[in-house]
This record gives C-alpha cells, structure tokens and sequence, in this order.
C-alpha cells in the first residue's frame, strides 16, 4: 500500500530552461542559433571595455534587496525565511541572489527569463532558475495580452513550452512592434569598435616606439661599399646582440655613417581627447556619475543632489520591471501554502545623498519647525 501511494503521488513539472544532462563534448549540443547575435554582440562589448562591466554591475549591486509584506504573520515569517533560502542554482541561495542573475541579463540582452520549479507535491517552490534567452523566442497571440513563450525540445523543433504559468518573463522597455525590449547596451557597439581601434592603435604605437629599430646609412659611392655595407652590418648586428644580453658594445665605424631612429620623427597622437569623448557617451547611456567609474573629470568627488535624484530614478524604474516578477514569485509561494492574504513588495531604501548633508537638512527643518511654533503662540497671545 505504501509503495502504491508512493506511485500515485503527482511528479513534480521538470526543469524546462536548463538541461540537467551533462555529456561529453555538451557544447556542440548548446550552439546558439544565428539570431542570438544581438546577445552575443552585447555581452562581447561588456567583456572588452571595463567601464561598461563595471556600470552594469554598479546598477545591480545599487538595485538593492527586496522582501515582501503580507497581511497573515505567520505566513509573512515563512515567506521571509524563504526568500532567504531559495535555492538559485549554481550554490546560490536566496531571491536577491536570484534577481542578480536575472537583472543582469535584462540589462545585457533587454530581457530575461526564469522559471519557478515546483518541489513534489506542488506544495513549495524547490528552485528559482534563470534561462538562456538567446534559446526563447515569444509568439504573440491574438490580442496584445497573449504570447508564449517558445523553446527547443528534445528533437530541436522549437514549439511552446509547457507549464507557462511556472515562467517568467521581463523585457526592458519594449517597443511597440518587438516584444523582446530594448538592451542597456544598444548603440554602444559601435562606439566600443572606435575604443578598441584606439587602443589597440596606441598599442601598436608604444610597441613601436619601445622597439626601436635603426637605419644605418654609409656614405662614399667607391667600389668598396658593399663590402663595408657587410662590414658594418656585422659589426652593428653584434653590438645590438651584446646590448640585449645586457653589456654595453661600443660600434666604431670610419667614414661618412648615418645612424637614424626608424619613425622617431613621427609623432604618437594623442587619444585622451577622442577618449574621453566616447567615455561620456558610455556614461551618458549608463546614467551613472561619471567617478563612481573612476573617471576623475570633474573639480569634485562628491556626488551632487541632481546626480543623486537622477541615479535614484534609473534605479526606481529597474525595480518596476522587476516588481511583478518577485510578485508572481511571492503569490505562487502563498497559493501553494494554502495562503490567500494580499502581499506588497518592498524594496530596500535607497541611500545615495551625504550623511552630513542630510543631518543638516533635518536640522533645518526642525529650526523652521520651531520657529514656526513660537510664531504660532505669540501670535495667539496677542
């Protein structure tokens, strides 16, 4: 009899974004489809310029954490605890570690996808994963309010994938005719390619300029100059070998020599200006002050109070597209506890003004405060 309970219990819905066999040689089972480029072009210029690297996860450290409010105690402490402990995959634990990955994919690629897998039973979330997107596509369905959310399956026909309600999906600020969003990254691509020419140009400049070769020119049109022209050939070949052994050879030469530095007349341009030029386009997309990347343009490191707004309203509108998903997250988690109480999504409060200044803005006020109580009661007495 145990063992037929046992065999009547529901399987829990198997992983559907990532697959749980591990082969030999898996890569060639993973290859991307052409029309994952986009993605692939993204996350190429995050790996070659590090300002981009670092404001991508700038944005996600400043996000900040998230917990959720319910009117049910006892269901608000259990849905704390797990929040916390949520496995996230890959040793990661809690729906903070979770929403790091997912962000940083929607900030990279404009989107992101993960799924809620059920433990058995249905009666708890066992794992919060995030997906691939260079691997779904969306199929949009009659009306604006319906599509699905279409993946490979074992055969590599590409078809909806089952159990939808256990998905999720965000994209960041979608068009109108593209349901996929829009990458932080878009239009930096090619101000990235000018960047890497730059540098690599000033490379190849500095290497030239280290290695200096020499052109040694001798004088006299006699017949006797191709057998000095080998002569000193020889002769300067054996200083330049002993200079770099590290001795020092002296090279004598009679007549008219002439010894020249190869391409020291031409001068080595200079980049900081064409730099800085595309490094304020690269902020300027980020939105994040230009010192906390390490850029040193302006007379002061201190952040102002319209930087601090501005960098507080980036940070507010990435926390709205990520709202619903800890929503969906939270909501399945209290239908399956049998809970039905209303929740709220709180996030964490963001710090980014001067302590100091703050202190004496609050000081402020309550000087005003109280003069204006005095006022108050004076006025009163007469």
């Amino acid at each position: 009899m145990n063992w037929f309970k046992r065999r009547q219990e529901p399987p829990a819905a198997p992983v559907q974004l990532r697959d749980v066999s591990r082969r030999p040689f898996g890569a060639l089972g993973q290859c991307v489809p052409l029309r994952a480029w986009e993605t692939r072009l993204y996350r190429a210029v995050r790996e070659a310029v590090p300002v981009v690297d670092a404001a991508v996860y700038k944005l996600i450290r400043m996000t900040g954490g998230v917990t959720a409010v319910c009117g049910d105690r006892q269901a608000q402490r259990q849905l704390a605890e797990f929040l916390r402990t949520v496995p996230a995959g890959r040793g990661q634990y809690g729906i903070n570690a979770f929403l790091d990955c997912y962000l940083d994919s929607l900030l990279t690629c404009g989107r992101a996808v993960g799924e809620m897998v059920p433990a058995r039973g249905f009666r708890d979330i066992a794992a919060l994963l995030c997906g691939r997107v260079e691997d779904i596509e969306i199929r949009e369905g009659d009306h604006p309010l319906d599509f699905v959310l279409c993946g490979p399956d074992e055969t590599g026909h590409v078809g909806p994938l089952p159990h939808q309600d256990l998905l999720l999906f965000t994209p960041l600020n979608p068009e109108a005719d593209s349901p996929y969003g829009v990458s932080l990254l878009r239009g930096l691509p090619f101000l990235s390619d000018i960047l890497m020419e730059i540098y690599r140009t000033v490379g190849i400049n500095w290497e030239r300029c280290g290695n200096v070769r020499f052109a040694v020119t001798c004088g006299g049109g006699d017949g006797q100059a191709a057998e000095r022209s080998r002569q000193l050939a020889r002769e300067w070949s054996r200083a330049m070998a002993e200079t770099r052994s590290g001795s020092v050879r002296d090279f004598v030469a009679v007549g008219d020599v002439d010894i020249r530095a190869i391409g020291a007349d031409a001068p080595i341009l200079d980049s900081q200006v064409p730099v800085r030029q595309i490094l304020e386009q690269i902020v300027a997309k980020t939105g994040i002050p230009p010192f906390m990347l390490g850029l040193s343009w302006s007379s002061t490191e201190r952040m102002s109070t319209q930087q601090a707004d501005l960098l507080t309203t980036e940070i507010t509108a990435i926390r709205r597209s990520l709202t619903p998903a800890v929503e969906r997250i939270c909501r399945l988690w209290l239908r399956m506890r049998g809970y039905a109480c209303p929740l709220e999504v709180v996030w964490d409060d963001i710090n980014l003004q001067d302590e100091v200044e703050e202190a004496r803005a609050a000081l402020y006020r309550e000087q005003a405060r109280k003069l204006k109580l005095e006022n108050d009661r004076a006025e009163g007495a007469m």
